[in-house]
């Protein structure tokens, strides 16, 4: 091969490698120019604002998401808080925004998945938001008033290979309102019991043995409602990987926020913590 020749295929191959390096670093740049800024709204629970951590502007790879939704039938504010969800101080901002943080520095710490130190409020009616982050979460959502368009939004965003963890509902009435409006997101997906060999709850801990993590207000009775067994429930896409992963009559959202309160079990907030890092790590590699 002359030598003329074989300058010409190094500048192509330079040139390639330089066009998908410019076109990867476009892509990443441009999701993350799509996010919305971090953002803090008032809670039910803390009022305005929580002082913020010192390192609340830094960029990271992963970000705690919580779902913004409007509230249902059975929403138990009603009366205490009924004004625009979209402004905070409504069912969504439950243990918002301490849990987030606490579990957010959890992460950090036990895994390296490079973990930003503030939460992010995600509405599925703001337009493409929520596919600029892998892994949703929300609070009592057997109270929640997911309407059609947003659960249009939700089940795309869990077929394009989002993660959602559904947390703090409990006894019967609860469950069977979730399960109804979870029919919206996916009419023909069944909710399961995840089984003791799944990977998710062995990525990071072995959690073979899991029980009920109960909320702080309810410490006395050990439990919410009728909701006295703890069931870890998930609905599987075809390639049999869990999208939805659900804790009925668990307060998981509890256990991160009180994690470092005395008067709370540590039983709970151990098993909590577990248990998120294990879907996190879950959502980010499956």
């Amino acid at each position: 091969m002359s030598a003329v020749k074989i300058l010409w295929r190094a500048c192509r191959t330079f040139v390639f490698s330089a066009a998908l390096l410019v076109t990867l670093f476009g892509a990443a740049f441009g999701a993350l120019y799509a996010q919305r800024p971090f953002r803090e709204y008032p809670s039910v629970e803390y009022g305005e604002s929580l002082p913020l951590p010192a390192d609340w502007q830094r960029q990271a790879e992963w970000a705690f998401a919580r779902l913004m939704f409007p509230p249902g039938p059975l929403d138990g504010y009603r009366g205490r808080f009924d004004g625009d969800w979209r402004l905070g101080l409504s069912l969504w901002t439950q243990d918002y925004p301490r849990a987030d943080r606490a579990f957010s520095q959890a992460v950090r710490r036990l895994t390296r998945v490079d973990a930003r130190s503030v939460e992010q409020p995600v509405n599925l009616d703001d337009g493409d938001e929520v596919y600029n982050w892998p892994w949703l979460y929300a609070v009592q959502v057997g109270e929640w008033g997911l309407t059609q368009p947003q659960a249009q939004k939700l089940r795309d965003y869990l077929l394009r290979g989002g993660f959602f963890m559904a947390d703090d509902f409990h006894g019967s009435q609860e469950q069977a309102y979730f399960e109804k409006t979870m029919k919206m997101v996916f009419p023909d997906r069944p909710i399961v019991d995840i089984p003791n060999n799944d990977p998710i709850f062995h990525t990071v801990f072995d959690l073979d043995d899991r029980y009920r993590i109960t909320g702080a207000e309810h410490l006395t009775v050990g439990y919410k409602l009728d909701g006295k067994v703890a069931r870890w429930e998930g609905i599987y896409d075809d390639k049999h990987r869990i999208m939805v992963a659900i804790s009925l009559n668990s307060d998981i959202g509890d256990s991160w926020e009180w994690s470092d309160t005395p008067q709370y079990p540590l039983k709970f907030s151990d098993l909590g913590m577990r248990i998120g890092v294990n879907y996190v790590v879950y959502a980010m590699t499956h």
